[in-house]
């Protein structure tokens, strides 16, 4: 169960992350506090980082806060106070982001185990699951951040929910072969259950100069099932996680439950929290 640590587990805000005055509007950063989201994410990030030692082999998350642990450690291995660094990424993105700060990389094949791993996360709830993938990164992210070591979670306290599924979409990933069956057979799961939908995810064909939806594929050339539910996701996590696996034609989902063994939350006010694993 997930519990805040103690009061020597908050610290200020780096000096890097300086309190924003008001929302830049023209970018769409509204204002959290006396710090605009994003700052918050690079916050939590950079604390993370600090985490990490020379020679280890790292889990290299997908999204907009773990770019920010990308960048930082581009810094730091540029500046020689990180050596022998390596990274796996989790997304064809984060493969090409790393690259571009700097960051020595090699497949999760080849690594011989993964020291730490930090990524971000959508939803956390009090006893550290995850929702995450809403990006369509959640398999080689569960895969890469499962594989042993420690998972550091990166997150700003909008993150927080008292229980998975209430801010948005919980995705799954399928295989493209029969996938309005496989949907069916998702909303099997959830049959009778008030307020619960699921969708294919789709996006705007360019081909279609934007005027056509086709759908979403992934890294690993599947699509994504989004579900959502009117006031999360009650009963028992691993029953529903096990019934969903079962289906044939669905590869992962989204609920990374019993993995995180860190989560580390940015405040309102620039401080962080640490909540551990118990």
């Amino acid at each position: 169960m997930g519990s805040f640590a103690s009061p020597l587990d908050a610290a200020p805000a780096p000096p890097s992350a300086k309190p924003a005055a008001a929302a830049d509007g023209a970018n769409g950063v509204a204002a959290v506090g006396t710090m605009t989201q994003e700052e918050l994410k690079r916050v939590a990030a950079h604390r993370a980082v600090e985490m990490v030692e020379s020679g280890m082999t790292l889990g290299l998350g997908t999204g907009s806060t773990a770019a920010h642990a990308l960048d930082r450690l581009g810094e730091l291995l540029r500046a020689r106070e990180l050596v022998g660094v390596e990274g796996v990424p989790t997304s064809l993105k984060t493969e090409a982001h790393a690259a571009l700060v700097g960051i020595p990389m090699l497949p999760l094949g080849e690594a011989a185990r993964i020291d730490l791993s930090i990524d971000g996360a959508d939803e956390v709830d009090p006893e550290l699951n995850l929702v995450k993938g809403r990006g369509g990164s959640l398999l080689r992210e569960k895969m890469i951040e499962g594989s042993g070591g420690r998972f550091v979670v990166i997150v700003d306290e909008s993150k927080l929910v008292p229980r998975l599924g209430c801010t948005g979409a919980v995705p799954v990933e399928v295989v493209p072969f029969g996938c309005a069956h496989t949907l069916g057979l998702i909303r099997k799961v959830f049959d009778g259950l008030p307020g619960f939908s699921a969708r294919l995810r789709t996006v705007a064909s360019k081909e279609g100069g934007g005027k056509v939806e086709v759908p979403f594929v992934t890294d690993n050339g599947n699509y994504i099932v989004e579900m959502f539910f009117e006031d999360g996701i009650h009963g028992d996590l691993n029953e529903i996680s096990d019934r969903l696996l079962r289906i044939t034609g669905v590869v992962e989902h989204g609920m990374f439950l019993g993995m995180a063994t860190s989560v580390v939350v940015a405040k309102k006010d620039g401080t962080v929290v640490i909540l551990h694993k118990k």
